[in-house]
């Protein structure tokens, strides 16, 4: 593979699509709405005015509002889980291989939701509307930057549920998400248990956060935050802290892959084959400079101060978390099926197998479905067909 061929694939990764050779699955064009909150009081009791959330739909409600499942989204993700916006478009969501007519998602029977999360990243997207540190806090008419209050997955939660209220969505049949979306996925469950028929976390982060993955974060955060640019938050209209974002990324992107991927992709190969790095210091192996390139492309996409609070979401996940985790945890009443990667080294399936043992102790019918592969906590993006007929069984159950 040429170096410029893996250069877009790794940036697509990056920036949350998945490359054109995926089979277009859902056969309508999709339409980006916005959900307007005039208030939204955080569980941290901190008040967000004009709280807008950016969500798509696929399907049709049925008239009891029963047949609905919705989607949160991962870390650098938006809504655009399925289909495309407009014909031209290079590729469809990131789900679309299971969403659509006839597929494990059914559209002829199932209405999706999905949503952006509140501090998506994704703020340069025109598709993305979401309230975050990026938007103008009405009261000063400039952005609000780290005065922004810090928000949760239940924060999160709380508006999906609050637009599912607006759409006459009475009950959920399921809900399903990877990674951070696993995690809302959960936080669904236990804040709105008589909602939530079902949940299928994928690629999951168990019941809360480990320590391991609380610092795993922190060293997401740390590039941004050591990035004079940075300038504690406050650089909308200046330079931007490119590099910082730049340097997360990296992190992330190895984070969520593993080895057999490198090798696979890269091995030891150097980016110019007459170039070895024991001659010099400006010499690369191809692996280093393919990330190099792409994260300085991803860098510019994001906004820096919504992954710091992004990361911050993820660092403090635990299920209805003004309870003890066990108090959380015993609301959760809804069919589990959990989806892990056995090649994830980010999110472990040992997290799966801890959430899925206390809840198999209180009486929750709990599943189990690993996806095979060496690609890593993407595989729950990429390899997720391997489950297809798991999920669509489990709807049905």
């Amino acid at each position: 593979m040429r170096t410029g061929n893996r250069l877009a694939i790794i940036t697509a990764l990056i920036v949350g699509i998945i490359w054109s050779s995926l089979a277009w699955s859902y056969d309508e064009l999709v339409e980006k709405k916005t959900f307007t909150m005039p208030t939204y009081t955080t569980i941290g009791g901190k008040t967000i005015k004009n709280v807008k959330i950016g969500y798509e739909t696929y399907g049709r409600l049925n008239a009891a509002g029963t047949n609905a499942i919705f989607i949160p989204h991962y870390f650098t993700g938006t809504s655009h889980a399925a289909g495309k916006y407009a014909a031209t478009d290079p590729a469809p969501g990131y789900w679309d291989s299971i969403i659509g007519a006839g597929k494990p998602l059914d559209t002829d029977k199932y209405f999706i939701v999905s949503a952006d999360t509140l501090v998506n990243l994704n703020t340069k997207d025109p598709h993305v509307v979401t309230t975050g540190p990026a938007s103008i806090d009405p009261d000063t008419g400039k952005p609000y930057g780290m005065t922004f209050p810090i928000v949760t997955f239940r924060d999160m939660v709380n508006t999906q549920k609050a637009l599912c209220d607006s759409l006459g969505i009475h009950r959920l049949k399921a809900v399903m998400g990877a990674s951070g979306g696993s995690m809302q996925t959960m936080e669904w469950a236990a804040s709105y248990p008589e909602m939530v028929e079902r949940a299928i976390p994928v690629i999951p982060g168990g019941v809360e956060a480990s320590a391991y993955l609380v610092e795993t974060l922190n060293t997401w955060m740390a590039p941004i935050l050591n990035d004079p640019k940075w300038n504690k938050g406050d650089y909308y209209g200046k330079e931007e802290p490119v590099q910082g974002v730049a340097e997360s990324l990296k992190l992330i992107t190895m984070a969520s892959r593993h080895y057999g991927w490198a090798e696979k992709a890269f091995g030891r190969k150097f980016a110019a084959p007459d170039k070895n790095p024991l001659d010099s210091w400006d010499n690369a192996f191809a692996i280093e400079s393919v990330l190099d390139k792409a994260t300085a492309a991803g860098a510019k996409k994001y906004d820096a101060n919504s992954l710091l609070y992004t990361a911050r979401a993820n660092q403090l996940y635990r299920v209805h978390q003004d309870a003890t985790l066990e108090e959380g945890v015993k609301r959760i009443k809804a069919k589990v099926l959990f989806i892990p990667a056995k090649s994830d080294l980010l999110l472990f399936s040992d997290y799966s197998k801890k959430a899925m043992e206390m809840l198999s102790a209180q009486g929750n019918k709990v599943e189990y479905f690993e996806l095979q592969g060496d690609g890593g906590h993407l595989d729950g993006l990429f390899q997720i067909g391997q489950a297809g007929e798991v999920i669509r069984e489990f709807l049905t159950k």
